[in-house]
């Protein structure tokens, strides 16, 4: 890698400084990482007039609702002298109804659209997600989110990942959804990645419905490293569990959001409020989404439950859905309300799972409000 930069830059030095300079503003700007120093020897040779450069800075501050700071990294990469083009795209996406927020979240992401062909290179993406049921507003929801994929070759990439989508999901609205849920399955890799983890899913016995409703749901969940992927499967069924459950799936992806030694901490948190470990591997079991939430949630919420409200740390293990609940908009007031009612006589006894697993308007329907 590093002999070929040298090899470029020897022959070919300015546009070694233009690929490096498109490299820093892709993670300064759409990342929000620092500028990465280029290796020793580059220096950037700037081509671009003060005039327009300062033009471009002007644009970028007081039509796009740029920061001075952002706008003059941008003006590096992205410039232009009259405001035709730029004008042109705002009221492109506006056309097709963009508000002037998701426009400038878009242009914020991806400044480069400021100087593309709408006609030619961003219409013809537009019509196809049209055509394959995406109503406008969704289509200004999902590219403001992820402006990404009007950078995207169509005929090379978004045409064949979805119709590759369309043809796993068994389905045109089950494969829009998982696009919705996760644009980017339109862009990254799929033989690299989505394949072979479904395969390895298949091998082991989770079901195809199962597969499905995952992809449908959290596809982003499947795309990530197939080494990684058999390794946890091999790991979920050490603990027990059966593959042709949902809630083998479940675990695999609770087991893949964390390694190894974050997962022996949150037991460790459990195992201070004296859960032995069978009772925490019951659980994970019961509810693999207690072991999704962060060290200082899982603590905070015992807190609050065994020393301020006084039930037993086992109990609340056999309920363990609890942890994934909000602590301040769920489980402190209706845990006060309860405590209310016990205290006045009006109930004897209220269920973990009455209380926090209830949506609220079943919660209310039960007569509290008027309490």
């Amino acid at each position: 890698m590093f002999y070929f930069i040298f090899r470029t830059s020897f022959l070919h030095g300015k546009q070694t400084i233009a690929a490096f300079q498109s490299f820093n503003l892709l993670h300064s700007i759409q990342h929000e990482r620092p500028i990465i120093k280029p290796p020793p020897g580059l220096r950037f040779v700037s081509n671009i007039s003060s005039k327009e450069q300062s033009f471009t800075v002007s644009y970028l501050i007081n039509k796009c609702g740029f920061s001075p700071e952002l706008a003059s990294r941008a003006s590096r990469y992205v410039h232009f002298e009259t405001p035709e083009k730029p004008d042109s795209l705002i009221v492109f996406l506006e056309n097709h109804g963009f508000s002037k927020t998701q426009i400038a979240s878009l242009i914020k992401r991806q400044p480069k659209l400021l100087v593309s062909d709408t006609e030619k290179t961003l219409l013809p993406k537009l019509e196809f997600l049209y055509s394959i049921g995406f109503s406008r507003p969704e289509l200004a929801k999902l590219l403001s989110n992820y402006p990404t994929l009007l950078k995207t070759s169509l005929e090379n990439q978004i045409i064949p990942s979805f119709n590759s989508l369309r043809n796993l999901s068994q389905s045109d609205a089950k494969a829009i959804t998982a696009v919705k849920r996760f644009t980017g399955i339109l862009v990254y890799d799929m033989e690299l990645h989505l394949y072979p983890n479904l395969n390895i899913l298949r091998e082991n016995g989770v079901s195809e419905s199962n597969i499905l409703m995952q992809l449908s749901r959290k596809p982003r969940t499947l795309m990530f490293n197939p080494v990684r992927m058999k390794e946890i499967v091999e790991e979920v069924k050490r603990m027990g569990f059966d593959s042709s459950t949902k809630k083998f799936l479940d675990v695999a992806l609770a087991l893949k959001a964390m390694t190894k030694s974050t997962l022996e901490k949150k037991f460790d948190v459990f195992r201070r409020w004296g859960l032995s470990d069978q009772e925490i591997h019951e659980a994970f079991q019961r509810h693999p989404s207690c072991m999704m939430v962060s060290e200082d949630k899982i603590m905070a919420i015992m807190d609050f439950l065994v020393n301020k409200m006084g039930y037993s740390s086992t109990l609340i293990a056999k309920q363990s859905s609890i942890f994934s609940r909000s602590l301040e908009k769920r489980i402190v007031p209706r845990a006060l309300f309860a405590q209310e009612l016990l205290s006045r006589g009006l109930v004897n006894n209220l269920r973990l799972s009455t209380l926090f697993d209830t949506s609220e308007k079943e919660f209310l329907s039960r007569g509290y409000d008027d309490v």
